[in-house]
Parts: C-alpha cells; sequence; structure tokens
C-alpha cells in the first residue's frame, strides 16, 4: 500500500551564499593597487610572544606588499641579524620569514631573543611587531622523599605541589598513584595555585595516595609528583565505642558495625569538635590584586572548618558585575571576564558553616596596556593636498605616543615644511610628490605597547575602474545581490551608477550604494533586469564601466517524492517533478539515506526514479536534488519495504490529493481537491493554507475552514501576493499529512486598505521620539515598494507636521525636548497609492532624570521591624517625565550588639504613584539603620535625598540555632543548644518546656528558665519508657522568641532468645543501612562430651543512627542480651561441674588436635562440632560458686583459675579431674587458616568470632 507524502524540501540559492560572504567588503577602505608606487605593508608576522617547540624548525613570519617590491632584514635583542653568516637560518623567497633549521644538529634555546623585522623600498620602511622569541621548556620534577604526613581527624591540610616551571606553565591535576582521578567537592579541591586543599580531613581520605600531576603543552607529556601518603589520627579508640568500657571481643564485634554506619553519616558522628571557619588561602583579613583591562580576572578564596563551609562573594558598595562573572571551583573562585575600569573595587568572600562566619577582602585594581581609540590609516593624497595622521590610544597608566618615520625617530628625520608633528596627530599640508614614507605610531607604557603602520602615499592618478569590463551577473528572483565596480585615482575619485544608460543616479529604494563602488540590491526583481554602469569621476578625467544583470526564475521541485509502504518485489516509483529557469542548465541527482545513490536496479527518468524489483535493502530515505549554477532545491521521502500485505486500517485521514485552481480572479479562486481515504473514521474538515514568497517564504498561513463533505471551495485573495495553497483534512482521530502543494497564482497589485496598527511613540534618549508600529503582512501590503509615511508634531493645533517615508516598521525623531506629548501618524503606501488617512496616536519624547528629590523626610518607628515615611512630594516640573514611584533605599549601618557582623547590602522599598507617605517593613531589630528617598521616572532614579538615621528596638529573638539531645542512660537527658543567630536585642534569658509523652498520652508540661549565658541542662527522668517533647525559646526584654522543638529518641528494647536449629545474628542500621550476618555454628559442653545442648538463635535490632544518638551500653536490649548470655553460660557450667564432681573423664587430648572432616556437613556451614563422653544426669553444681555478667565463673575458694575461662591457654586436669585452666581447642596456624572461628570455647567466645 502507498501512503501519502510527506514532501521535505528547502531550497539553497548559491547567490545568496555569495552575497552573505562578501558583504563585509561593502564598506572596506579603498586600496592602492599594486601596479602603482607605493610603500611597504606588513601582511603577516608572528605574534609578540612567540612560543616554540623544540623539537620543530622554527619559524619566524614577516610578509609584506609594496611597489617595488620590498626587500626585508631583522634585527635580534636591538642589534642587525646577519642571516647570511648563520648556515641554520635562511629567509624565503620574496618573503622576510625566518626559517631556523635544527635537522643538522643545534640548540634551539641559543636563538631565544628579541626579532624584529624591516620591510623596505624606495618609498619608505615598514617595522613588524618586536617578537620575542621562547623555547618551550617541560623540565623534570625534583626528586624528593615525601613522609608520611599525620594529620588529626578534622584538621584543615594542604598539599603542596610546586610544579617546575614550565613555558607555558603546564596544566595541573591531582590523582592517585593508580590514575584514578581525585574526587573534588566542596571539602577537598584544588586551587589556582596547583595546591590540594583539605577544609578538614576525614578518616576516609586515608584510603587512597595523592599524587600531583604536570601537563606541558608542546611535548604532550605527564609527569607525576611522588605520591603523598596520609595517616588520619583520630581520638576514638579502635576496640571501643561510646558506651563500650573496654575493648573486649564483643565491642569489637559492635564497633565493626557501628563504624559502618557512622561512615555514611561523615565527620559529625564520630564527635570530630566542629570548628568555625578560617581562610587556608589567601591569609590574613584582606589583600589586593591587579589585573589588566580585557582579561579575566580570577579570585579565590578557600577555607577550613568543620563541617566544610560554603563561600559567598560581594561587591562592596553595589552587585557583582552583571553578565560576567563565574563561579568556579564549588565556590571558592570568582571569575569576571573581560575585565574593564568599571569592575576596580572592594571584594570580599564570606565563608560560613553553622558554627559561624569569617569574610576576606581583596582589593582590586585595573590597569591596562594601550588600546587603540584611533588606530592611524594608511593616507592617500593628491598633490598640493593636507590631510593627517590620528593616532590615539588609551591605558592605564595613559600610554605616551612616539611616532618614527620609516622606523627611525621622527625627532631624528630629515625636516620636512609640509609636516607637522602635534602630540597624536600629523598634519600634512601641501603635499608633494616624493613626501611618501611609511610613519610607525607607537603607544607604550608599563604593561604593553602598540605599533601601527600608516603610509601617505602622493600619487597623481586618474580615475581607473579595478573589476574587468563588461561583467555579467546572474540572480535569481527575490534573492539580494551586488554590483561591484572597485576603483582607483588620487585625488579619490566619486563614483555614481546609472541603469540603461539614464540620466538619474540609483542610490535609494531598492539600491544602496557604498563607497567603494558596490551596489547593493535588496531584492532583485525581473525589471531590474538591464545594464548597469558606473562612472568614477575625479580632476584627472573620467571613466566608466558597465555590469550587465540578469535576473532567473528559482528552481522548485513541485511534485516530489512521497513516503510509500510497498511489498517486496514490487516496483515503487518516486517523483521528482522540476521547474526551472529555463536559460540554466538543470541537473537532477538522487541521495540515499544522504549520499549518493548507486542506480543498480533503478531506472531515473527526468521527473522521478523507478526502482525494479524492491528488497529490504532498497529501503530508506530518497532525496531528489534539483540543482543549476545559481539555487537548488530538494524533496525527501521514505520508502518501506515490507515482506507482506500491509494492515488496511489506519488512524488518521490520507491526504488530499491533486489540487486545481480555477475561475482566476483579481480577489478570488476556485480550489478543488480529491479527498484521500478517511480511514473508517469520517472525516469533518479541510483546513486550506497558503504560502507567499515574498514576505515569509516556506512559512505556511491558515487561510480557511470547510465542512468534511465538500471537495472545493472559493477563496477570498489579496492584491500582490503570489499564493500557493494546500489542505489538511481532519476527523475524529486528528490532522491528515497536507497535500502536495497547488500551483502559484499571482493577484494583481492595488493600494493599501488599512495602514499598521500598534503605533506607540516613546523616547529611547532623553532628546529623542521612537515612533513603532506593527508593519502590515504580506496580505496587506497589496502593492510593491511598501513604505510608511511618518507624520508628527507637538500636541499644538498650531504646531506644524513633519513627516518622513521609511520601510522599516521604526522612526527616531531627534533633537526633542524632554517629555512633551506629540501627535503621530502613520500611513501605508505601495507603488498603486496610498491607504486611507490614518488615525492620530499621541506619544512622548525621551524622559531625563528627575531634578529634584524629595525633602523633609521623615520618620516614625512603629515596631522593631517597621517604620512610617512622610516626605513633601517633588513639583511636577521636576520630574522631566513621567513619575513611575517614590523609592526608599535603606541599609543596616550597624548592629546595637557589640561585635556583630551585620550585611550593609542596600535594599529599596517602592511606593508607585504620586503619594507622600508609606512603610517599610521587615527590618532587623536592634539595629542602626540608614535611609535616603528619591523619585523614580521611567528614565531612572533623581537625585537621593539627605541621608536619615534611625535606630529600631529591642524585639523578640530568632530560635536558637540547635538543641542536641543525649541520652547516657534511663535516668538523664542531656540538653545541649546554641544561642540564636538573630538575637534581635539583649538576651536575657531560655526558657525550656517539656513534657513526656507515649503515644497519645502526655504527662504534666514542666518549665525551666536560664541565664543568658547558660546552654546545657540535664533532665532527670521521671520515666524511663516515655519520650521526651522540649520547647526551647530565647528571651529579650520583650519577650520570648520563636520556639525550636525537638524530641528525644526513641528506646528499643528487642534483643530476644529463641529456641531454633542455628544461631543467626542480624544487624539492622535503619535508615543507613541492612546488614545481614548469618553464622551457623554449634557447641557441647567441656565436661559432658556427649550432652545434648540445643543451639540456640539470637538476634540484634541496632536502632539507626541519627543525629542525637544515645549511649549502647545504656540501652535495654543491650543488658537484655547480655543477660541472656550469662544465664545460658552459667546453665552450661552448672551441668560442667555436676558431672566433674561425679568423676567423669574428659576426652580432650583425644579432641583437642583432631582434624575436621572436610566431608561434614558441619564444616560447610561454618559449625564445629566436639563429641563427649555421657554425662550422669545427678551431677551437682559445685559448691561456693557464682556467676558474673561477662559470662565467666569466679569462684571464691579454689585453685581453679576459672578467671581464665574464655581468656586461657589449653585446658588442663589434676589427677583428681579438678578443672584448673580453660578448655580450648588450638591448631597450627597451617590448619586453621581460611576458617573464621578457630576458637570456640564458650557461646559468648563463639558469638565473638563471627567477628
Amino acid at each position: 500500500m502507498i501512503s501519502n507524502m510527506v514532501l521535505h524540501s528547502h531550497q539553497l540559492t548559491c547567490a545568496g551564499i555569495a552575497f552573505a560572504l562578501c558583504l563585509h567588503h561593502l564598506i572596506s577602505a579603498i586600496e592602492v593597487p599594486l601596479d602603482l608606487p607605493q610603500p611597504p605593508t606588513i601582511t603577516k608576522q608572528s605574534v609578540k610572544d612567540y612560543i616554540v617547540d623544540p623539537r620543530d624548525n622554527i619559524f619566524i613570519e614577516c610578509e609584506a606588499k609594496g611597489n617595488p617590491v620590498p626587500t626585508f632584514s631583522w634585527t635580534r635583542n636591538g642589534k642587525f641579524f646577519n642571516v647570511a653568516k648563520d648556515p641554520k637560518v635562511s629567509m624565503r623567497r620574496r618573503s622576510g620569514t625566518l626559517v631556523i633549521d635544527f635537522h643538522g644538529g643545534g640548540r634551539p634555546d641559543d636563538y631565544e631573543g628579541e626579532y624584529q623585522c624591516f620591510a623596505r623600498n624606495d618609498f619608505g620602511t615598514a617595522l613588524s611587531n618586536k617578537i620575542h622569541l621562547q623555547v618551550s621548556r617541560s623540565p623534570l620534577w625534583p626528586k624528593e622523599k615525601v613522609d608520611v604526613i599525620e594529620v588529626d581527624e578534622g584538621a584543615p591540610l594542604s598539599l603542596q605541589c610546586n610544579p617546575p616551571p614550565g613555558l607555558p606553565p603546564p596544566v595541573i591535576f591531582w590523582m592517585s598513584s593508580s590514575m584514578e582521578p581525585i574526587h573534588q567537592d566542596k571539602r577537598v579541591s584544588q586551587g589556582q595555585n596547583g595546591d590540594l586543599y583539605f577544609s578538614n580531613v576525614m578518616l576516609q581520605d586515608a584510603q587512597t595516595d595523592y599524587s600531583c600531576n604536570a601537563r606541558f603543552h608542546f611535548t604532550h607529556t605527564i609527569q607525576q609528583k611522588n605520591p603523598f601518603t596520609l595517616k588520619v589520627k583520630t581520638s576514638k579508640c579502635h576496640g571501643c565505642h561510646p558506651g563500650l568500657s573496654s575493648p573486649n571481643l564483643l565491642g569489637r564485634v559492635l564497633l565493626s558495625v557501628l563504624d559502618s554506619a557512622e561512615s555514611y553519616q561523615g565527620i559529625e558522628s564520630r564527635g570530630v569538635t566542629e570548628t568555625t571557619p578560617s581562610f587556608m588561602y589567601p591569609y590574613g583579613t584582606s589583600s589586593s590584586q591587579m589585573v589588566l583591562r580585557g582579561v579575566d580576572l580570577l579570585l579565590e578564596c578557600i577555607a577550613s572548618g568543620v563541617p566544610a563551609p560554603d563561600i559567598m562573594w560581594y561587591k562592596k558598595g553595589g552587585e557583582l558585575p552583571a553578565g560576567k562573572t563565574k563561579l568556579e571551583n564549588f565556590n571558592k573562585a570568582l571569575r569576571i571576564s573581560n575585565v574593564s575600569e568599571e569592575d576596580s573595587g572592594e571584594y570580599f568572600c564570606l565563608a560560613s558553616n553553622k558554627m559561624g562566619s569569617i569574610r576576606h577582602t581583596i582589593s582590586v585594581r585595573v590597569k591596562a596596556a594601550p588600546y587603540w581609540l584611533d588606530e592611524p590609516q594608511n593616507l592617500i593624497l593628491a598633490p598640493g593636498e593636507d590631510g593627517r595622521l590620528v593616532c590615539r590610544a588609551n591605558g592605564n597608566p595613559k600610554p605616551s605616543i612616539q611616532w618614527l618615520v620609516n622606523g627611525e625617530p621622527i625627532e631624528g628625520a630629515p625636516p620636512n615644511p609640509s609636516r607637522e608633528v602635534a602630540g597624536d596627530t600629523i598634519v600634512f599640508r601641501d603635499t608633494q610628490i616624493g613626501s611618501s614614507a611609511v610613519y610607525q605610531c607607537n603607544a607604550s607604557n608599563e604593561h604593553g605597547y602598540l605599533l601601527a603602520n600608516a603610509f601617505v602615499s602622493v600619487l597623481d592618478v586618474p580615475p581607473r575602474i579595478l573589476a574587468p569590463r563588461n561583467q555579467l551577473i546572474k540572480v535569481i528572483q527575490y534573492n539580494r545581490t551586488r554590483l561591484d565596480c572597485p576603483f582607483f585615482g588620487s585625488p579619490i575619485p566619486t563614483l555614481r551608477w546609472f541603469k540603461n544608460g539614464q540620466g538619474n543616479m540609483l542610490d535609494g529604494g531598492n539600491y544602496k550604494a557604498h563607497e567603494n563602488g558596490s551596489l547593493e540590491m535588496s531584492m532583485a526583481r525581473k525589471e531590474d533586469q538591464g545594464i548597469y554602469t558606473c562612472v568614477a569621476t575625479n580632476i584627472l578625467g573620467k571613466v566608466e564601466a558597465q555590469v550587465r544583470l540578469e535576473v532567473k526564475d528559482p528552481t522548485r521541485i513541485v511534485r516530489g517524492p512521497e513516503d510509500q509502504v510497498v511489498k517486496r518485489g514490487s516496483m515503487p516509483r518516486l517523483h521528482c517533478r522540476v521547474k526551472h529557469d529555463p536559460t540554466l542548465k538543470l541537473t537532477v541527482t538522487w541521495l540515499k539515506d544522504d549520499a549518493p545513490l548507486y542506480i543498480g536496479n533503478r531506472s531515473k527518468e527526468d521527473d522521478g526514479l523507478t526502482i525494479y524489483g524492491v528488497a529490504e535493502k532498497d529501503q530508506g530515505d530518497y532525496t531528489c536534488v534539483a540543482s543549476t549554477e545559481l539555487d537548488k532545491d530538494s524533496a525527501k521521502a521514505y520508502l518501506t519495504v515490507l515482506g507482506k500485505a500491509v494492515p488496511p486500517v489506519h488512524s488518521v485521514p490520507d491526504r488530499p490529493r491533486d489540487l486545481e485552481l480555477s475561475d482566476l480572479a483579481e480577489r478570488s479562486v476556485k480550489l478543488t481537491w480529491i479527498p484521500g481515504d478517511d480511514n473508517n473514521s469520517p472525516i469533518t474538515d479541510y483546513i486550506v493554507q497558503f504560502e507567499e514568497d515574498r514576505f515569509q517564504p516556506g512559512t505556511w498561513h491558515n487561510h480557511s475552514r470547510y465542512p468534511g463533505n465538500v471537495n472545493s471551495a472559493v477563496l477570498s485573495l489579496s492584491p500582490y501576493v503570489n499564493y500557493q495553497f494546500r489542505v489538511i483534512a481532519v476527523n475524529d482521530v486528528g490532522s491528515s499529512l497536507p497535500s502536495t502543494p497547488s500551483e502559484r497564482y499571482q493577484t494583481s497589485g492595488a493600494r493599501p486598505e488599512i495602514n499598521p496598527t500598534g503605533v506607540q511613540g516613546a523616547g529611547t534618549q532623553k532628546n529623542n521620539m521612537e515612533i513603532t508600529w506593527t508593519p502590515l503582512n504580506a496580505t496587506q501590503a497589496y502593492g510593491p515598494n511598501l513604505r510608511y509615511i511618518v507624520r508628527w508634531r507637538r500636541r499644538d493645533p498650531r504646531g506644524s507636521w513633519y513627516n518622513e517615508t521609511v520601510k522599516a516598521p521604526r522612526h527616531v525623531v531627534w533633537n526633542t525636548p524632554i517629555y512633551v506629548p506629540y501627535e503621530i501618524k502613520v500611513q501605508a503606501e505601495n507603488d498603486f497609492g496610498r491607504a486611507p488617512e490614518p488615525e492620530t496616536y499621541i506619544g512622548y519624547s525621551g524622559e531625563d532624570y528627575p531634578k529634584a528629590a524629595p525633602t523633609d523626610v521623615r520618620i516614625r518607628v512603629l515596631n522593631s521591624t517597621a517604620i512610617a515615611l512622610t516626605w513633601t512630594r517633588v513639583h511636577l516640573d521636576t520630574i522631566q517625565g513621567q513619575l513611575k514611584e517614590y523609592r526608599a533605599y535603606f541599609w543596616r549601618d550597624s548592629s546595637l550588639l557589640k561585635n556583630l557582623w551585620v550585611s550593609k547590602k542596600r535594599q529599596y522599598v517602592s511606593f508607585p504613584g504620586d503619594r507622600n507617605r508609606g512603610i517599610v517593613s521587615r527590618l532587623f531589630p536592634y539595629s542602626n539603620y540608614k535611609l535616603e528617598m528619591v523619585v523614580t521616572n521611567g528614565r531612572g532614579d533623581g537625585p537621593r535625598s539627605e541621608v536619615k538615621e534611625f535606630p529600631t528596638p529591642e524585639g523578640v529573638p530568632s530560635s536558637p540555632r540547635y538543641l542536641r539531645i543525649r541520652q547516657p542512660n534511663l535516668e538523664s537527658i542531656n540538653l545541649e543548644w546554641d544561642h540564636p543567630e538573630h538575637p534581635n536585642g539583649v538576651l536575657t534569658g531560655y526558657s525550656l518546656r517539656y513534657q513526656a509523652f507515649n503515644g497519645s498520652k502526655t504527662g504534666r508540661t514542666l518549665v525551666e528558665t536560664f541565664s543568658p549565658n547558660q546552654t546545657r541542662f540535664t533532665v532527670q527522668r521521671t520515666d524511663p519508657i516515655s519520650r521526651y517533647r522540649f520547647f526551647l525559646r530565647a528571651r529579650t526584654q520583650v519577650g520570648d522568641g520563636e520556639a525550636i522543638v525537638e524530641e528525644s529518641p526513641a528506646l528499643l528494647n528487642e534483643g530476644e532468645c529463641r529456641a531454633a536449629p542455628g544461631i543467626g545474628l542480624e544487624v539492622m542500621i535503619q535508615a543507613v543501612l541492612q546488614i545481614t550476618w548469618t553464622e551457623s555454628w554449634s557447641f557441647v559442653s567441656p565436661c559432658c562430651p556427649d550432652l545434648p545442648l540445643e543451639p540456640f538463635p539470637f538476634s540484634i535490632f541496632l536502632p539507626a543512627y541519627t543525629k542525637n544518638h544515645v549511649d549502647i551500653a545504656t540501652q535495654g536490649w543491650f543488658i537484655g542480651l547480655m543477660c541472656a548470655i550469662a544465664l545460658l553460660v552459667l546453665i552450661l557450667l552448672i551441668v560442667c561441674f555436676i558431672k566433674r564432681s561425679r568423676g567423669g573423664k574428659y576426652p580432650v587430648r583425644d579432641n583437642k588436635d583432631e582434624h575436621l572432616n572436610p566431608e561434614d556437613k558441619n564444616v560447610e556451614d561454618g559449625s564445629f562440632d566436639y563429641r563427649y563422653a555421657p554425662c550422669d544426669e545427678d551431677n551437682k553444681p559445685l559448691p561456693n560458686s557464682q556467676t558474673s555478667l561477662d559470662g565467666t565463673i569466679k569462684q571464691q575458694e579454689s585453685d581453679d583459675s576459672l578467671v581464665d575461662y574464655g581468656e586461657g591457654g589449653e585446658g588442663q586436669f589434676n589427677e583428681d579431674g579438678s578443672f584448673i585452666g580453660q578448655y580450648t581447642v588450638k591448631k597450627d596456624k597451617e590448619e586453621t587458616e581460611g576458617n573464621e572461628s578457630s576458637e570456640a570455647t564458650s557461646p559468648v567466645n563463639a558469638i565473638y568470632s563471627l567477628a
């Protein structure tokens, strides 16, 4: 099945490209033809600072033109450089470029220095810049031994790079010795000097080493410094933890789990002291920096602190330069691009964290190397003419101007009566043949120099046309074009253009004549064809040349290929019917998937492409390209090849086809089309669109809409529009693709019937009024050469009207009084006549800044954060524009509290309209403020009123910065807080309200008051189960401030013991991580080898670590777990001692050294089984024994070392069977490798062995 076409068409006009490429030549300066005598001109030279690769030959460029051909010489370090004496140095033929060849050996360093090129002929000498030649260097890193750096956790650290000084300087970056990039963030970052800065060191920073790398530009090599290794010292014991009193085995088990949780919480949860920021770079509180105009300024501030500080940038007395600033390196660097003198001033960076803030002030001074204001230009004079060379430059400091003539100071040149030097200007009067020379202007200061060559050539030359005679220019209709007529003469001739020998000079309307002789046409029409004559005239004669212009029809694809879906083996045809200018040769080519198409099994005809026996390989995009020497057009379609029939059902209608125009009239035409398939959804509407090719070619506009049961319509048309139509079908599913466009229909012209709308008049400067309007579109122009007659006068019936005819929708009236009303009219006109008389609109000329400031400004304090203002309004005559608002600028000058830094950023409040009162709110209490008033119009602010000062009374403070809760045990809660960020007055104390709650039940509210210096308090718990809610407020004399609310964390008592076939330890760190650790193991009694003991499981649920976590040793779940373990051990030992008292035998030696059977299933799951001899169930426990909470058994009067049970060595027994040592199972080193549990002395130790 064939689907309807999607036509992708575009047109590219070759003449348009050529015009765009040459447009910059239209106003270029007139040059002396090279066949005429002229002094040298430098055309190419190397850069001033020239760095070369030592591995290559050196080329120092210097090329020049002139007549006679210039000769070249060089100086090196201010002395003549004899090229002929050095066999390695040569000069290119007919060029001054030096070539230094090192293929035969030699050291490039020997040729470093300052070079300058001189180009000479009979009429003068031109100079190049002084070229400073340097050879690139990539020095090796000095060998050094880098010791391990020990640093406390939380302390700042900087790793110095100190790269070798390369030329140009190397690019610095940090990596590990394994070439992994160092992750950088606001805590760890590289400074501009290449050093690596740590705002605070964390334990994780010791996991890698740090190596500074330098990449050198010319050699493309990277040199790596010996890596730094960090050792981070922490005050925390590695075997203990808060709440664990000793580094025992159980402590190590829990510590490993809790440390894993802490790694997600950062440095704070490890108890590192939080610190206020301090600057690592730059040092101190202030510094200065000098920068040259036009380069980028980079300011940097790197601060230490815990937590890592945030950096903010400000400019004193104003905002940061708009559109030029960029924050880099995590806000630690401020880049200001293309610095100018206005960027001088004081900048400061503010480093802050929750512990405080500091700032560093950087004073920026902008200097400037010389830059041109007026660069001297070549001067061509006829004998007896006057002229001048001007050399104006600026800089900081002000550059000095030095004139040279032919490379020598002008003071030492032979006297010339026709020449007068006056500072930055040389004046020539009554010049004569033979006065030609090259003048150099050198503008220099301590930061650099500028050197410009400008020759004075005295010639007596009649006019000449430099272009070929009888040129033929071809252009596509309605495209922009230009006719060139380059000329020369001395004196400089005047040039005029004429068409077909007519007497009227061409300039204006569709034509624009440029000073260099080109005639530009904004839109070439058929009537513009003809012969154009350019005439150049001076006092010595006249010369003319002719250019013939031909306007060609554009190339258009009127029927392009359609998207098709075809079956394999069929014969699809892709259409490409082209309309073009018959005088131009047409070439039609095909592309497949944007590559040239190989014809093969395809047949190419003039109007299409046929594919025989289509296969899957033929599927793809097909593009038809129709081109001539001037333009081209293309259309694309996609061909889909299927192996089976295409499903017949589609959602949207097929596109209409076969559009036809009939009943052609001046203002109407009948459009007929054939509907496409509705695809089982009836067509409801047809949308007719049009496109015109004069104002918006290629853009389609909706024309009208018709019911879905018609297939023709009479369309209303506008005059002077080249119409093309297409139709879109619409059903309930959606819209079809547009139809193939119809043929074009051109209506005849008429005068406009409407005038522009949206007419406005407003000033852009104080002495003008810009009149703008909405221009007529393509269907409203009604004729060629649409233009607008603009009329205006002062709003005075006696005033006279001024008028101007323009084509653009804008006209500026200059030299107007300040802000006066004008009557404005804009009338449309074309070549057929004018539109009806337009309406009159009112506009206003430009505004100027107000001349007066509000007076008698009075301030009344309403409360601690608001004031009421009153003022005397300014007289309306002083506003010089439309009054927009009164504006109050205010800033916080200081706080009434000592040593409290405040931001002095200026703010303002607007009071729209003509009023004399207002309210300023959102002030900070207990502060000194300053305020000034201005009146504002459309131009800006007027002068400022007298500055008023006022204090604000005390207010209530903000909430305390934080409230921390710690629970060291079940009997007390420790509270710690910080002062409010905004005291808003003198603090008189704090008030604390708290109450216990358990679910929905709440207890009695208790209240405590504290002095202003107290920041700690301990609450004695009355209920160990309930949680507590705390409300803390700071207080001034005015009252209590905002409360900070915190709750004590929940206590989890979830240790449990239950019978199960194995023991599992599952540790869950809620909201942080989840660790499932299952270790299956079993044990038997050392005294009863055959006593079957049921292994037991237990689970440990650890609460999530939060900011206010509690001490683990005081938690109920932990105490319960320890009790359960102790009880189990006690029961086991009672059974053992009963057995011992009955005289049991212990096959210890038989089992101690017995190897584990690798096929034992208990070995596979990590368990150990020991078989014991049967025990007598009537055995009794030992007397005088007791158990302790640590799981050991102590005897009051016995030689048996039960303290060593769980600590001692090999088990031993006396002859009477008394237990004197710990029962253990030890293996040799080679037997125990890879075994997680080499000791299983007791249930407790077995649990410990899981670590």
